[in-house]
């Protein structure tokens, strides 16, 4: 790949190789920030505006019972595809081409929903839409994680977790405004588009990443930007990190070397949002299961904003606590908060109550997963690598969710909340094992931390 001056294409008041002002570097930090946070955000948005739509889709498109699980799957399986694609491109030819291109197909996809005659037209590009959402996961995070100090930076890509939930809940509440609208369906989902447009806007001019040049060898274009924005980087570390790694690519995530990492980051992201997807998909499904349809809607918006509050308590303790405590222990919790719903199904308090307790603490460690991924891996291998534990992470969901419809039709909802309960433990058991704590690390050596067990 042709090595571009940083410096054409950022602030060109500046000139080659001065060191940038405080206030171009405080511009560049603000405007990666936002551009990754709308770029989550906006993940968020298109996956929670499926939940109210459904039903108006369902009808105008008449879709079968399997259709609809593809179509709210779609998402969820395209990540599959984008994660590991976009990840591996990332690693390969550099971060900053790849965080551009992932967010013209969300552009471009929002636009296409409002057009749809079918339900596998949806699907497609519903699918197509997770592919660029799989290249949000790979990319977006570590691309932050990578100008970010390490005091602190588990609080700022924490809050990129805020941005998916409350994108999650805006599709909620547009949802919820266009219900009563005929067609009003293809506004809320097409609507998307302006979202995307303003993120195409932010991403612009952005330079590359210091530490995924240092893991190329372009150590010199890494040190200038370094310089120049004064970005905190054990170059050292880094240099070290490079040596040890002996391969990349997907091989190298099941190497002696990588496979607890990239086990821990797969499971422990799929168990967590498995339950999560399925239930907030067919959230409507699941209340009138439970005999409390005439309520679905209002839970559904104070299921989104719960969540919006849990995240943001992640975020605000994740320096505080390690990521262990806030990690590991919650998984218990809401694996107990599932079951309980499912032995009183009938209880009302026991459903409102377990059913926040659930959504709360599980978006409170949901903050971890734009923390843990990126870095239990080398640079050479942190995109690699989080695509791979993204695309891992769906493959359980977009099951849960594809099966969760049938499985009400033929075994009832405390059948389906108790399997939910089961993938929580699971990831409790997993994490106790394999999860390292990472806080206050530099990256490079939060990678050897995870690798070597610590």
């Amino acid at each position: 790949m042709a090595t571009t001056p940083v410096t054409e294409h950022n602030e060109p008041s500046t000139p080659p190789g001065a060191p940038a002002t405080e206030r171009e570097r405080k511009r560049l930090h603000t405007k990666l920030k936002l551009a990754t946070q709308i770029g989550q955000g906006i993940d968020g948005y298109i996956i929670g505006g499926i939940g109210l739509a459904m039903g108006a889709i369902t009808d105008d498109l008449q879709l079968t019972s399997v259709e609809q699980g593809m179509v709210g799957a779609a998402p969820l399986i395209g990540i599959f595809v984008g994660g590991p694609l976009f990840g591996r491109l990332a690693d390969r030819f550099g971060r900053r081409p790849v965080f551009l291109i992932d967010m013209l197909i969300f552009l471009v996809g929002s636009v296409l929903q409002f057009f749809v005659v079918d339900g596998p037209q949806l699907f497609l590009i519903r699918l197509v839409m997770g592919v660029a959402i799989g290249g949000e996961y790979a990319i977006g995070a570590p691309l932050l994680s990578e100008y970010a100090g390490r005091r602190g930076r588990g609080r700022l890509l924490a809050s990129l977790e805020i941005s998916w939930y409350l994108g999650y809940a805006l599709a909620t509440v547009v949802g919820a405004l266009f219900t009563s609208v005929d067609g009003g369906w293809r506004w809320s989902l097409a609507s998307s588009a302006v979202i995307a447009l303003v993120c195409v806007a932010l991403r612009g001019g952005i330079p590359e990443s210091a530490r995924w040049l240092l893991s190329q060898g372009r150590r010199d274009e890494a040190e200038a930007l370094i310089e120049k924005y004064g970005i905190e980087v054990d170059v050292a570390a880094e240099l070290d990190e490079r040596a040890e790694v002996r391969q990349d690519g997907f091989r190298a995530l099941f190497s002696r070397q990588h496979v607890r990492s990239t086990v821990f980051a797969s499971v422990f992201w799929a168990a967590l949002v498995l339950p999560y997807f399925a239930i907030g998909t067919f959230w409507t499904d699941v209340f009138e299961a439970l005999h409390m349809g005439d309520n679905a809607v209002a839970a559904l918006l104070v299921y989104s904003f719960t969540a919006v509050a849990g995240v943001t308590a992640g975020c605000l303790v994740v320096e505080r606590i390690g990521r262990r405590k806030l990690l590991i222990p919650p998984f218990w919790i809401t694996a107990a908060c599932l079951a309980l719903v499912a032995v009183w199904p009938s209880s009302t308090p026991v459903i409102v109550v377990g059913f926040l307790f659930f959504i709360f603490l599980n978006a409170a460690s949901s903050a971890l997963t734009a923390v843990y991924p990126l870095e239990v891996f080398p640079t050479s291998l942190r995109t690699t690598g989080v695509g791979f534990a993204t695309a891992m992470s769906r493959v359980g969901a977009a099951i849960g969710t594809f099966l969760l419809p049938m499985g009400l039709d033929h075994f009832g909802a405390e059948f389906v909340l108790l399997v939910g309960a089961g993938v929580l433990v699971a990831g409790a058991v997993v994490s106790q094992f394999l999860a390292p704590e990472t806080t206050d690390l530099d990256l490079a050596r939060a990678a050897r931390t995870a690798r070597e067990g610590a």
